[in-house]
């Protein structure tokens, strides 16, 4: 009802007043007082109904703040979701930070899309700027400056997954689990791997000091190590008294599958070979093709190797099976792993496992089992984003939970120091046992 309507409503309302009948004439007075009461009340009423309006209009619409000098600011796949405040705090920084004008707003960016990382609470995903992308492009590529580990977060504590051969961290005594708990000054709390790799990283011949606490030790060390250009090593092999094919695969990176094919070109043509031992130890991983590439050496084709999950809502599960020519699947076979062998180096062991029931030597597996997935953006930044979970062939997530060896043997600095390696002699004993070699 229109206020001049509603006005006019009580303008001609007819009051009897007491002691009055319904056809007496009102006294004036009596006029006035109802009018000034009822227009005090419609006053009241439309002030009151104003402020909750616009109240409520304020929620559902709240200050649209305006951002000079910025594209693309909307997207969303299938979601609504106000980035208000966010480009609120965008402006409260610019026009207040007391280093505003120092600041880059391409790095906010970066840093911005960081954030968004940290809160998915997923170590394996992750945003690299250029710089850091150039050197991600450098680690797959097999070379790289630094002191040759491949480092991860368990637990939420940063650690060693392994150490690579004939490297400074080898070099220096870092082990597969050995935490980091700072890094020259810095203590490795709420670091991303990245973050780390930043710090650990420098001009060849610095030296970096890593502060590790060992599983045993009453109490953390420091431990120099000498920067270097790292070369990093795939495979090596060796014939071990006479019949038995040493096989030490230390990544799946790139070149792996190739030089595999030529050391079991070496294998097959060697005819007194009778067993493998295939070393999967502080093997930390890489591509997913390389691992299914050289399984398919041990199993008849079309055999299962590993299977993708992916979210619910997509694609379920993709399926990845042995396409080689199985040369090796009737040879006899153990596999030695440690707490260093992660990713590809888990599938294969496992694969072996599953379909074969070779038996696994050594010390539990990691348990790195996701997918990650990496996209280039325009301006050579790198996201690396975890997209599905492995699963074994018969079902077994690799995630969080690793390989539990059939045979646990434990390696000591002790036996390191006398050259000794009783995960090796078990692997030995297992095959001339089971094998009769």
């Amino acid at each position: 009802m229109k206020i001049t309507a509603l006005m006019k409503f009580f303008k001609n309302i007819k009051l009897c007043p007491f002691g009055t009948s319904p056809a007496g004439r009102q006294p004036r007075s009596w006029r006035r007082i109802f009018i000034i009461s009822a227009s005090i009340t419609v006053v009241t009423t439309l002030t009151v109904g104003a402020f909750y309006f616009g109240l409520n209009y304020g929620k559902k619409q709240p200050e649209m703040v305006l951002v000079q000098g910025v594209s693309n600011i909307e997207g969303g796949i299938g979601e609504k979701v106000d980035f208000n405040n966010f480009w609120k705090t965008w402006n409260i920084i610019k026009s207040k930070y007391v280093d505003a004008g120092k600041t880059n707003n391409q790095d906010l960016v970066y840093g911005a899309i960081s954030g968004l990382f940290k809160a998915l609470d997923d170590p394996n995903s992750t945003f690299m700027p250029p710089s850091d992308a150039k050197r991600f492009g450098e680690d797959i590529s097999g070379e790289f400056g630094g002191i040759g580990a491949e480092i991860g977060i368990r637990n939420e504590q940063l650690v060693v997954i392994a150490p690579l051969k004939d490297t400074p961290a080898e070099q220096a005594g870092l082990r597969s689990g050995d935490k980091i708990l700072k890094i020259d000054d810095k203590t490795t709390n709420n670091l991303t791997v990245e973050e780390a790799v930043k710090l650990i990283r420098g001009e060849k011949g610095k030296t970096v000091v890593l502060t590790i606490l060992r599983n045993g030790w009453d109490k953390s060390k420091d431990i120099p190590i000498v920067r270097d250009v790292i070369q990093i090593p795939t495979l090596d092999l060796e014939t071990k008294e006479g019949n038995i094919a040493y096989i030490h695969l230390y990544n799946f990176y790139e070149n792996a599958p190739f030089l595999f094919y030529k050391a079991a070109v070496e294998v097959a043509l060697n005819k007194e070979i009778k067993g493998i031992i295939l070393d999967l130890r502080d093997n930390p991983g890489g591509y997913l093709n390389g691992a299914v590439n050289i399984a398919g050496w041990f199993f008849e084709p079309g055999e299962i190797v590993v299977s993708e999950e992916f979210r619910a809502g997509t694609e379920s599960t993709q399926v990845f099976k042995s396409s080689g020519n199985g040369f090796f699947k009737n040879t006899p076979i153990v596999v030695l792993m440690n707490q260093g062998s992660a990713s590809a180096s888990e599938i294969l062991a496992g694969a072996l496992r599953d379909n074969r029931g070779i038996k696994l030597i050594g010390k539990h597996s990691f348990g790195k089992g996701t997918v990650q997935e990496v996209q280039n953006l325009n301006d050579g930044s790198i996201v690396k984003i975890t997209v599905a979970h492995w699963l074994l062939p018969k079902g077994q997530v690799i995630e969080k939970n690793g390989l539990a060896p059939d045979y646990e043997v434990d390696l000591t600095d002790e036996d390191i120091k006398a050259e000794k390696d009783p995960q090796m002699d078990k692997a030995m004993e297992i095959l001339k046992r089971e094998f009769s070699i």
